[in-house]
């Protein structure tokens, strides 16, 4: 997710499962930051482990100093051990508290060294050097650095992972202000990951953040308290919203989901929620005629769900993963293999009850497989891969973990 980098050390933060989280900003000079002024500053979803490496015009001319580079960073105990000059101050590093970091047109030196600093098209080049979360540091540094880097481009791919604690103020009176979510539209993002949110959270981030009605392609609620209501309130104000995951929601119900799911929404992705069953899978196959992947992971699916596959899905479901479905047997298998004829990605990761018979259905019926992951299948046997040597000539990735 985050940009390479030549020989450098490994990143403080990686992502998971695609999502990057992004820091909160201590000292103001970010008015996008969602946490300023709240309890969650002293604990931030991300901290890198050193500045970025790179030095003020002021420092730069000085010989005693190392060299910084790409390959080789300078950490905050180099920089902070050398002594500098009284109007001298270090890039992306916080100074003491109601003291006001300088700006590099205000910085000492010559002035190609201040219009160095500043130029846009040094600085659009360069940024890209940098990870997720260095730029959500350096973007503190001045106004002209942040002008640069909330530009769309330098957050591409990148899912903002908000908690429910850091969507809100508190005011002096005790009440709750929901916080300024200006600076994730100006960078652009449509695609949010909300943990532990409510209804009424929701309906919050729809009205205040300026995207959401259309601008929103993905949504990811995980833990949290989200109702039939809910869900369909959300799905109806956000008219652009294309994927939709849900996991650990134990709220919400088979019947929200037949309320709320409409024909627009092309990735589903369903995990861990105690409400799912049959008819879910019923209300998925009959409201989504345009689905292209569907992820599932649920203990009370059942045979029968895989059955509910219409015509339509045939042509265009090509990525079908079911994780954990217990219930599933080699019946389940046959119904699948002739209602998604087209897939090309296929998981039965912990489907504990199919079997070699159950391969062979795949191997003979969905040619077109690139990706079959069987891992967790205990009754699968060496029989097992003859069927796939045989007839899976596409395959690309097989996984027989466990």
């Amino acid at each position: 997710m985050s940009n390479p980098r030549n020989g450098d050390t490994k990143p403080p933060c990686l992502p998971r499962n695609g999502l990057v989280k992004i820091p909160t900003q201590s000292n103001g000079l970010g008015s996008a930051s969602i946490t300023k002024g709240t309890p969650a500053v002293k604990n931030r979803l991300c901290q890198p482990s050193s500045v970025p490496a790179i030095l003020s015009p002021a420092l730069a001319h000085r010989s005693d100093l190392p060299i910084p580079s790409l390959a080789s960073p300078l950490s905050l105990a180099t920089l902070a051990s050398v002594s500098s000059p009284p109007s001298a101050s270090l890039v992306g590093l916080n100074t003491s508290e109601g003291s006001e970091q300088p700006s590099p047109e205000r910085l000492p030196g010559s002035l190609s060294e201040r219009q160095l600093a500043v130029d846009e098209k040094i600085l659009n080049r360069l940024f890209w050097y940098f990870s997720a979360c260095e730029k959500c540091v350096l973007a503190q540094v001045c106004k002209a650095w942040r002008r640069v880097l909330y530009q769309p481009k330098f957050w591409v791919g990148l899912t903002p992972v908000l908690h429910t604690k850091e969507l809100y103020n508190i005011l002096p009176g005790g009440e709750k202000e929901f916080v300024s979510l200006q600076g994730f539209a100006i960078r652009g993002f449509d695609g949010f990951c909300l943990v532990g949110v409510s209804d009424l959270d929701i309906c919050e981030f729809i009205d205040n953040y300026p995207l959401s009605k259309k601008g929103v392609k993905s949504m990811s609620l995980k833990r949290s308290t989200i109702t039939d209501a809910g869900l369909e309130v959300m799905l109806e104000q956000m008219q652009g919203v294309v994927r939709l995951e849900l996991s650990g929601c134990n709220d919400f119900t088979e019947a929200g989901l037949w309320s709320s799911l409409n024909a627009r929404i092309t990735a589903l992705s369903v995990s861990d929620c105690i409400n799912v069953a049959d008819d879910a899978i019923a209300a998925i196959s009959q409201l989504l005629p345009n689905l292209t992947e569907l992820n599932l992971q649920a203990y009370h699916v059942t045979d029968t769900a895989l059955a509910y596959f219409t015509a339509k899905q045939g042509y265009t479901t090509h990525t079908l993963r079911l994780n954990s479905c217990w219930e599933i047997t080699n019946h389940g298998v046959v119904n699948m293999v002739h209602s998604l004829p087209n897939l090309s990605v296929l998981s039965l990761s912990g489907c504990s009850k199919v079997t070699d018979d159950g391969v062979e259905l795949v191997a003979e019926n969905l040619r077109k497989l690139r990706s079959l992951d069987l891992s967790w299948c205990p009754r699968i046997t060496d029989m097992a891969l003859e069927y796939i040597a045989c007839d899976l000539h596409k395959l690309e990735e097989l996984v027989l973990d466990r």
